[in-house]
């Protein structure tokens, strides 16, 4: 669809849509660029409150994944106001009002537009330094990848709705999903960071597959033994609480992923589980790595090592989930 659009031409612009950012840059100045990104979806969770926080995290990660900071937001909404009390619409705005004033950024507005189905989520505005802009692509041969939180949150979901749960599991994957990427986000440039992307409906795969393709000529290398996973995500997946968004994922992959012959089916779902608000996938100078994580691990996250970056052969994939 994009490819028909016409293309977009301003010398001003730094990051448009030519390689699946995960957000706009324009610069201002020479010392300020904006960062535009929007985000939106139907509840994940029941409760409109903690929807709200989760929904306005996942929009809020864009800012961050691009190493910037969100300066203001704008409320979407779609409301079916013939079947939902209004009051469930103030308690998700009240839930996004949290996590914007978390991030330091201020609502200023929004839209809302009645709807069959409920949806919110917001477009964010952010700042950074022209200089700064962290890309999703970039990665060289010889770099770590470092993914910031754990993996799960569609699997998981996809047991909460059907009652196959445990109060423990719920409140872990909702706690990892009203988690904003701001700390993994500010060290990004402190720790030489060259690439990053955030983890969200392509799952760790295609937005890892994207990574790759940016970043020309190499290929990520995931260790299928060390990714961390949320409480439940391996039960869940042998279960078979699956998504259809893994499904499309996995087919719209094809042989840009290959898996090795011994990793389980369950670590393979895992691979293109669309993720909600799911971490950022970094790749940093292998003597920058440790440092990155220990900073990480130091403010409470639970940042992990999960694979390198290699160089590429020709006509070959571009993701490769080893043993």
């Amino acid at each position: 669809m994009l490819a028909k659009l016409p293309k977009t031409r301003d010398a001003r612009l730094i990051v448009g849509t030519e390689h699946s950012d995960d957000a706009g840059v324009y610069k201002l100045r020479a010392d300020l660029a904006i960062v535009n990104t929007v985000d939106f979806f139907p509840p994940i969770v029941d409760d409109p409150y903690e929807f709200g926080r989760i929904a306005a995290a996942n929009a809020l990660s864009d800012v961050y994944a691009m190493g910037a900071k969100p300066i203001t937001v704008l409320n979407i909404v779609g409301f079916p106001s013939a079947t939902l009390d209004v009051s469930v619409l103030a308690e998700i705005l009240r839930g996004g009002a949290e996590r914007a004033a978390a991030a330091g950024a201020v609502v200023v507005g929004g839209h809302t537009v009645d709807d069959k189905e409920l949806k919110y989520g917001m477009a964010v505005t952010g700042q950074v330094h022209p200089k700064r802009v962290v890309k999703n692509g970039g990665a060289r041969a010889g770099d770590v990848l470092v993914l910031t939180k754990p993996l799960g949150t569609g699997i998981v979901a996809s047991g909460i709705k059907r009652g196959a749960t445990d109060e423990h599991e719920e409140r872990a994957a909702t706690a990892s999903m009203v988690a904003l990427n701001d700390i993994a986000g500010a060290a990004l440039t402190r720790y030489k960071a060259r690439a990053c992307t955030d983890i969200t409906g392509f799952g760790l795969a295609g937005h890892g597959a994207e990574m790759a393709a940016a970043s020309k000529e190499v290929r990520l290398v995931f260790e299928a033994a060390v990714l961390p996973l949320l409480p439940g995500t391996a039960r869940l997946a042998e279960a078979g609480f699956l998504t259809g968004g893994g499904g499309r994922n996995e087919e719209f992959l094809g042989r840009k992923l290959s898996i090795a012959k011994g990793i389980e089916e369950t670590t393979a779902a895992v691979l293109v589980d669309p993720q909600t608000s799911g971490g950022l996938l970094v790749s940093l100078p292998a003597r920058q790595a440790p440092g990155y994580v220990e900073a990480l691990h130091k403010r409470g996250l639970r940042p992990a090592v999960i694979g390198r970056v290699v160089a590429r052969p020709a006509r070959s994939p571009v993701l490769v989930a080893a043993e």
